[in-house]
C-alpha cells in the first residue's frame, strides 16, 4: 500500500478532480480528443475590431455566454465552468470544505467602461471627469466589476469553499502558482483539500497592442492554425489565448478514506524569481534552471525519473531558447531522449491559466498513455536539440511529468506530477 507521507514526512497530495476549457472546447473529453488529434483552436479574431493591428489571430473562447461581456465576466465563466467539471468528478458535493486559490489576470477597466464613466460627466480633464463620475455613484457596478478579488469571491460562493479566497497574478506562472499554494496548504495540515483554478479571459485589442509593442506576438495571420510553432526555426512569437482549468487537490489519506478515484499525485513544486528584466529572461537561464531543480528536490526525485516534459514552449524566439538551456543544463545529455511537447502549439498561450491548463493535460498524458504533439514542427531549430514530439501524438508509458511555467516579469514555477503514489 502506498504511504500517505512523502519523503519529507508531509501529506501526499493527490488530484481527485480536473476540469478544463480552452479554444478547443469545454471539458476534458472534447479538449483531449482535439489535442491528441493535432487540432488547433487558434483562429481569426471576430469578437473585437482588429483593424490596423499587426496581429489579428488568437485562441479566444467565443462559445461561452460571457465572451461578449468583458474580461471579468469571461474569466469568471471560464473558472466556474472548469471548476464545476473538476468538483463534479471529485464527487465532493456543494460544500467544498477547503480553500480556493485562483490565478487570474490583473483587473482593469475596459475601454467601454472607461468611456461610459467619462460620458457621465462633461467638465474638466479626463481624470477629473473620472473622479466626478465615481463620486456621483454612477460607477458602482463598474467599481464592483473591476475589484481584483471579485471573481474569487463569486467562485467561493459558487463552490462553498472555506476562508478568504486567494487570488494570485504572477503572469504566465499564475496557474502553476495557484496549484502550488493549494499543495502547500494541504502539506501544512491547514486543510484536507483545496481547489486550485487558473482562468484568463483577457484577450482584447488593448492586450494585443501591448504584447505587439513588446514584439512578442506572432504576425503569421494568413494561416492562424500554423502560427504557433514552439521550438521551430521559423517561430516568430506566441499567440494570445484564453482558457481555464481547475484541480481538486486532496490529501491522499482523505481521498483513500472516502473512496475517491486518484487521478494523479502532485509530487513537487519549485519557484524562482528572475530580477533581470521586466519581460526578458536572464540570459544564462539560472532562475529557470533553479525552478526546475527546486521542483525535483521538492518531489524527492532525480532528473532521471522524469518521463516527459510539458514545456512552457511559447513559440517566442528567446523563451524557447532559454527553456532549452534550462532543460539541457538540468538533464544533461539525457534531455535528447526525454519526450517534450508544447500544448501552446494548439491552444495558444492562455497566460494566467497556462500553468493550470497544462497541469490538467500533463495528468491526462499519464493516465491515457498518450503524449500530445507539438504541431507545426516542420523546421526544427538546430540550436534546440530536444526530442520534440512532432505533429502527431505518441503513445508512451509516462509515469512522471515535469511541467514548466516561465512568465513575464521573472515569475518561474515548475510542477512535478506522478501517475501513482510511491
Amino acid at each position: 500500500m502506498a504511504s500517505f507521507k512523502d519523503h519529507l514526512g508531509r501529506p501526499v497530495v493527490a488530484v481527485t478532480g480536473m476540469g478544463v476549457v480552452t479554444s478547443l472546447g469545454a471539458g476534458k473529453t472534447e479538449n483531449w480528443a482535439a489535442l491528441t488529434s493535432g487540432k488547433s483552436g487558434i483562429h481569426a479574431v471576430t469578437r473585437f475590431p482588429v483593424d490596423h493591428l499587426k496581429t489579428t489571430i488568437a485562441g479566444t473562447v467565443d462559445f461561452l455566454p460571457g465572451s461578449g461581456e468583458g474580461m471579468s465576466a469571461l474569466t469568471y465563466e471560464l473558472a466556474a465552468t472548469a471548476g464545476q467539471e473538476a468538483v463534479a468528478q471529485a464527487e465532493i458535493g456543494s460544500d467544498f470544505s477547503g480553500p480556493l486559490f485562483l490565478a487570474s489576470p490583473p483587473i482593469e477597466l475596459s475601454w467601454a467602461d472607461r468611456l461610459a464613466m467619462y460620458r457621465s460627466s462633461s467638465k474638466g480633464a479626463g481624470y477629473q471627469r473620472l473622479f466626478e463620475a465615481a463620486r456621483s455613484g454612477h460607477g458602482k457596478a463598474i467599481f464592483e466589476e473591476t475589484q481584483f478579488g471579485t471573481v474569487a469571491d463569486r467562485l467561493a460562493v459558487l463552490f462553498g469553499t472555506r476562508g478568504l479566497p486567494i487570488t494570485t497574478s504572477t503572469a504566465c506562472a499564475s496557474g502553476a502558482t495557484a496549484i502550488q499554494l493549494g499543495v502547500e496548504a494541504i502539506r501544512r495540515g491547514e486543510s484536507q483539500r483545496a481547489l486550485a483554478i487558473g482562468a484568463d479571459g483577457s484577450a482584447s485589442a488593448e492586450s494585443m497592442i501591448r504584447f505587439s509593442l513588446l514584439s512578442a506576438l506572432s504576425m503569421q495571420n494568413d494561416r492562424p492554425e500554423r502560427a504557433s510553432k514552439p521550438f521551430s526555426r521559423d517561430r516568430d512569437g506566441f499567440v494570445l489565448a484564453e482558457g481555464g482549468a481547475a484541480l481538486v487537490l486532496e490529501s491522499l489519506e482523505s481521498a483513500v478514506a472516502r473512496g475517491a478515484e486518484v487521478l494523479g499525485i502532485m509530487r513537487g513544486c519549485g519557484e524562482k524569481a528572475d530580477d533581470f528584466h521586466r519581460t526578458r529572461s536572464k540570459p544564462d537561464g539560472s532562475p529557470a534552471i533553479a525552478a526546475v531543480k527546486l521542483a525535483l528536490a521538492d518531489a524527492g526525485m532525480s532528473e532521471d525519473e522524469i518521463d516527459y516534459v510539458n514545456a512552457h514552449g511559447t513559440s517566442t524566439p528567446e523563451n524557447d531558447k532559454m527553456e532549452h538551456l534550462s532543460l539541457s543544463t538540468v538533464f544533461g545529455p539525457r534531455i535528447k531522449s526525454v519526450p517534450v511537447s508544447s500544448n501552446k502549439s494548439m491552444i495558444g498561450h492562455t497566460l494566467s491559466a497556462a500553468g493550470a491548463v497544462e497541469a490538467v493535460f500533463s495528468l491526462m498524458t499519464m493516465r491515457e498513455g498518450v503524449i500530445p504533439p507539438t504541431i507545426n514542427y516542420d523546421q526544427p531549430d538546430p540550436a534546440i536539440d530536444l526530442d520534440v514530439v512532432p505533429n502527431v501524438k505518441r503513445e508512451a508509458d509516462v509515469k512522471s511529468v515535469l511541467s514548466n511555467s516561465f512568465g513575464f516579469g521573472g515569475q518561474n514555477a515548475c510542477l512535478v506530477m506522478a501517475r501513482e503514489p510511491v
